[in-house]
């Protein structure tokens, strides 16, 4: 199967989900038990949208918690800016609709400076850590400028553990899922325990 039919696949399952405040309730409260999450002083994550696991709460948590988080902003070239997130009021729409911090922007490099990143995806292939996202390739970019040893999390619906997801040369690998039943190693960090 090619990503777009695996993309349109589960884009359709998602939207048939009962209620996935309860997903994102659940990684919420299992990443945030975790000491490498809890030690993490500068946090990249994202602001999710749809029916994407929510992290609303979980950044709000984090933030509260004393953690530096930093939000991407979509640039023109579908690279990703960053910007520090300040609480509840430190977003707004952006150009294109969607939630961005009004921060100054940091650059695209700044997601270097990262002690976790935390990345949506529609599916992540558990052997080879492979995320499917939506197709534009601004999360590989970011990805690829993380260090190796930096935990790097897809949050995912349960169900969304797929094998064999197609992978391009520019696709960039994950070291986790968080999945509502718990958080799993994949790819190069499968075996680690959670």
């Amino acid at each position: 199967m090619d990503k777009a039919e695996l993309r349109r696949r589960i884009v359709a399952a998602r939207t048939g989900l009962a209620d996935p405040r309860d997903s994102a309730t659940a990684i919420r409260e299992t990443l945030l038990d975790q000491p490498w999450v809890q030690m993490a002083g500068l946090v990249a994550c994202y602001w999710s949208t749809g029916s994407e696991p929510s992290t609303h709460g979980l950044i709000f948590a984090l933030w509260k918690h004393g953690a530096t988080v930093i939000l991407p902003v979509l640039r023109p070239d579908n690279d990703l800016d960053w910007a520090v997130y300040d609480g509840p009021d430190s977003v707004a729409p952006g150009p294109r609709g969607m939630m961005e911090p009004v921060d100054t922007r940091r650059g695209v490099d700044t997601v270097r400076t990262a002690a976790l990143v935390i990345v949506p995806a529609l599916a992540v292939d558990p052997s080879s850590g492979v995320r499917l996202g939506r197709g534009g390739g601004s999360y590989d970019r970011a990805l690829a400028r993380v260090g190796p040893n930096v935990p790097t999390v897809a949050l995912l619906h349960e169900g969304e553990l797929i094998e064999g997801i197609p992978a391009e040369p520019h696709d960039r690998a994950v070291s986790m899922a968080a999945l509502p039943s718990g958080i799993v190693g994949v790819g190069r960090d499968r075996t680690r325990q959670l």
